[in-house]
């Protein structure tokens, strides 16, 4: 029974590639017994609805610090779960493999245990909302979240194919479209925290909203994130390790006594000679009679010479020549 085009055509050229991937994994839980079943369940259910991602959005959203992460993971998750569940789930229509009328695949989906699900199955909508949460959280904080991410990423799409909840094309086009919202979101959340940077200081909202913490009106503590480390100076800038340098007084390096001695002791043999000789300019001064002083164009004696001795004029001299 096909309910629409779209679902023909994935279920006739994918047809192949599906049932290599669920027969593998049929064969495993086949001849393990069921053992995996539970830990699948437990996987399945952490991205029911992608309601994990929105919980840890929420927290991240109510600390200054991790804000943007918080908006860049619910909004990958909304994005991919507009995508999956409102435009593709219903235009596609396409039933999952234990409704598909094929025996095989009942019977498999018996042998597991799975229970009933309701809704369409292209695409995956616990893989959406997993790779958008995991890809948001990977571009927000590093390479690093690459591995962790790719790894529960598989583990989600594993679970949905031995549950045998989904076809392995339902879960690659989930993983794909999951990619792509984290991204997308990747790229508005970069430019909402842009603009409110740009205008914090003539906006008290942006304000707000880039410095309001839950944590600091909860009557309780919690652990705020780690401050950046000054970097610790070293033994050759001569002040003390593991303090900052901008803290210390910085001193002038003191050179060795042993290598000082005999400059010391030469200079000093040299100073009594030099204060004995007296400089040449000082001798001849000192070897001058002291004259009267010109000043503005008038005869001025020397102190203590005023009085001693008076200027000698002729007698007939009348002030005129």
């Amino acid at each position: 029974m096909y309910t629409t085009a779209a679902a023909l055509w994935l279920d006739t050229h994918f047809a192949g590639f599906d049932h290599l991937f669920l027969s593998i994994q049929h064969w495993f839980a086949d001849h393990l017994g069921g053992v995996l079943t539970p830990l699948m369940r437990v996987i399945t259910l952490l991205g029911e609805k992608g309601w994990p991602f929105f919980l840890l959005a929420l927290v991240f959203i109510l600390l200054a610090d991790k804000r943007d992460l918080g908006v860049c993971i619910f909004g990958a998750v909304c994005c991919g779960a507009l995508i999956t569940n409102i435009i593709l789930k219903d235009n596609v229509a396409r039933l999952r493999p234990f409704e598909s009328g094929n025996v095989e695949y009942e019977l498999w989906w018996m042998a597991v245990g799975s229970p009933p699900e309701d809704g369409f199955s292209f695409p995956s909508g616990h893989v959406t909302a997993c790779a958008a949460g995991m890809t948001a959280i990977s571009l927000m904080k590093g390479k690093k979240w690459i591995a962790p991410s790719v790894v529960v990423v598989l583990l989600m799409m594993i679970s949905r194919n031995y549950l045998m909840a989904h076809y392995p094309s339902d879960v690659a086009a989930g993983m794909l479209i999951g990619v792509f919202s984290g991204f997308v979101a990747w790229f508005i959340t970069l430019g909402i925290f842009h603009v409110l940077k740009r205008y914090r200081r003539r906006f008290a909202f942006c304000r707000f909203i880039l410095d309001f913490d839950i944590r600091d009106i909860l009557p309780f503590d919690l652990p705020r994130g780690r401050k950046a480390k000054e970097p610790k100076a070293r033994k050759s800038d001569g002040v003390e390790t593991g303090k900052p340098v901008s803290s210390q007084r910085r001193t002038a390096p003191v050179e060795s006594p042993v290598k000082e001695a005999p400059a010391a002791a030469a200079a000093a043999e040299r100073a009594p000679a030099r204060e004995s000789r007296p400089a040449p300019a000082a001798a001849a001064q000192s070897a001058r009679p002291a004259g009267p002083a010109r000043t503005g164009g008038r005869h001025v004696l020397p102190e203590g010479a005023a009085g001693s001795s008076k200027a000698k004029t002729p007698s007939n001299y009348q002030g005129k020549h």
